[in-house]
């Protein structure tokens, strides 16, 4: 798009940020105009997010300048950002669990009737905010009580409500299955109709192709060549500027070669979640050795809670679950490990990491009281090492050393730590939940090509994702969830794009009642 002499409404200079042993940025330039979205691509660790973090006042940059309409932006917190109306929803969610929707949104910036506080206001302005902008949620609800994809909406009318004019968004529909991604897109470009300039970082090519004006690539901390338009730009393209190296996008389904006996088995299985509510009904599926079974839905149809199930996470109100042949219903989460399970769980900082504890301390989580890690309840700091080391370099973890604490690392080389450590145990059955959320394009192909060698190698791996392309070119068999029930089953390579969408909105089960 033209701009001619119009000043940016927001510049950053030479923007340098160094931690111990890393330079993050490294003179990084990127200005963004009013009406316009500015995408900024990169791998994990590139250094998108630190730069944004610099921006809305989190980090203090070591060398550069960063203006707002021409003047000189010195932040010293968050609240200096957001009094400037510069707005961050963050990757991981910066909600309160226990508060409702709309104490969080106002959470600092209470409407007040004199010296009390006003709910009824607060509550109303937030309905405003979501009817004007397409943002459906219930103000009321607590957000522990709501999908990811409804805590997405809350972050962004979070914003929305403090007055924000720049929106940074990181990695926005991580957790949006497409239908939501599209209405979250006709909010965006409505903002943008109004003046508003947005920073949208994300790894789906193809959103940054329908969404940017104009985009961004960082490397290594580094600005790779000058910000480019969107319009005559390619998936490809980008790719290897993120990369580096020409990257694979052909999504090309490689079939398996050969299906072994199963290594779960579910029959009947009800499930509840945390409000009591029954969320699975009666449902029953097969995974066999040398197989990828996909289990698509869009999110909040029962998927997580079957999984929590499966991974033992959550107790079933009835029915059965067999992993390799031992029945592990209503068992600990150790008892389906020892039973050969492999977990890759939908959120890594609840159910797969200890942001606390290191690498080397989170590889070994599994199986710290077993020989070779330990012997006689003492752990051998010199196998989880060694280990950590192998794992670090094998599955490309960035930012860090076998002693660096998990929680310091990127969300995706975060995931990569996860599935290092899950792959390596060998189990029989790999459950991956949302495995590439937040993960760049060269980490997905990396992460697929394990699935596939697991696959490959008799195991037996189920696949939740809410991403149809995923599903489409990995599943050997796709099961469809709508309602908490299965309402579609259907090899990959018979599988269409249109069917399975239908499927997952509950369109299939309507015309089935109409017929």
């Amino acid at each position: 798009m033209e701009r001619g002499d119009a000043q940016p409404l927001l510049e950053l200079r030479g923007i340098t940020k160094r931690f111990p042993g890393i330079v993050a940025n490294d003179h990084v330039d990127l200005d963004l105009f009013a009406g316009e979205v500015h995408a900024l691509l990169g791998e994990n660790g590139a250094g998108k997010s630190t730069l944004m973090n610099v921006l809305y006042g989190l980090y203090s940059q070591d060398e550069g300048e960063v203006y707002l309409r021409g003047e000189p932006l010195n932040l010293k917190g968050p609240r200096d950002a957001i009094d400037r109306g510069i707005g961050m929803v963050h990757q991981h969610f910066q909600l309160i669990p226990v508060l409702t929707v709309a104490e969080n949104i106002v959470l600092g910036a209470e409407p007040h009737h004199g010296p009390v506080l006003d709910m009824d206001a607060a509550i109303a302005r937030v309905e405003a905010i979501s009817e004007k902008f397409g943002l459906p949620v219930d103000p009321r609800k607590r957000v522990e009580e709501i999908s990811v994809g409804q805590q997405q909406r809350a972050e962004i009318l979070k914003a929305l409500y403090r007055g924000a004019e720049i929106l940074i968004l990181d990695e926005p529909t991580a957790v949006l299955s497409p239908q939501e991604a599209r209405d979250l897109f006709g909010v965006l470009r409505q903002l943008v109709a109004e003046g508003m300039g947005i920073i949208f970082i994300s790894h789906k090519l193809n959103e940054v192709l329908a969404l940017a004006d104009r985009i961004s690539v960082l490397r290594r901390g580094v600005k790779v060549g000058e910000t480019i338009s969107a319009e005559g730009a390619t998936r490809e393209s980008l790719a290897k500027l993120m990369v580096g190296r020409d990257v694979d996008l052909s999504g090309t389904r490689r079939p398996t070669s050969a299906v072994g006996e199963p290594v779960l088995q579910i029959t009947d299985l009800t499930v509840r979640d945390d409000r009591d509510l029954e969320v699975v009904h009666d449902v029953s599926l097969v995974v066999n050795g040398g197989e990828i079974v996909a289990l698509a839905g869009v999110d909040g149809n029962g998927q997580t809670e079957l999984v929590q199930a499966i991974t033992g996470l959550r107790k079933p109100e009835r029915g059965h679950i067999t992993i390799a042949g031992t029945d592990v219903t209503g068992k600990s989460a150790n008892d389906a490990f020892d039973a050969g399970l492999g977990h890759i769980p939908e959120d890594r900082h609840r159910h797969g990491l200890v942001l606390e504890f290191s690498i080397a301390e989170n590889v070994v989580m599994e199986d710290h009281d077993k020989a070779p890690v330990s012997k006689l309840g003492w752990i051998n700091p010199r196998v989880m090492l060694e280990r950590a080391r192998r794992l670090i370099a094998g599955f490309d973890v960035r930012g860090g050393v076998p002693e660096t604490l998990a929680g310091s690392l990127s969300g995706g080389n975060q995931q990569k730590v996860v599935i290092a450590r899950e792959v390596d145990r060998g189990p029989q059955l790999l459950v991956a939940a949302q495995p590439v959320r937040g993960l760049d394009i060269g980490a997905v192909e990396f992460v697929h090509d394990q699935l596939i060698a697991q696959r490959d190698a008799g195991r037996g791996v189920l696949l939740l994702s809410f991403e149809l392309d995923e599903v489409l070119s990995l599943a050997d068999r796709v099961i469809v969830m709508y309602d908490g029930r299965v309402v579609l089953e259907r090899p990959g390579n018979t599988a269409t794009r249109d069917e399975l969408g239908l499927a997952m909105t509950g369109g299939l089960q309507e015309t089935e009642a109409m017929a």
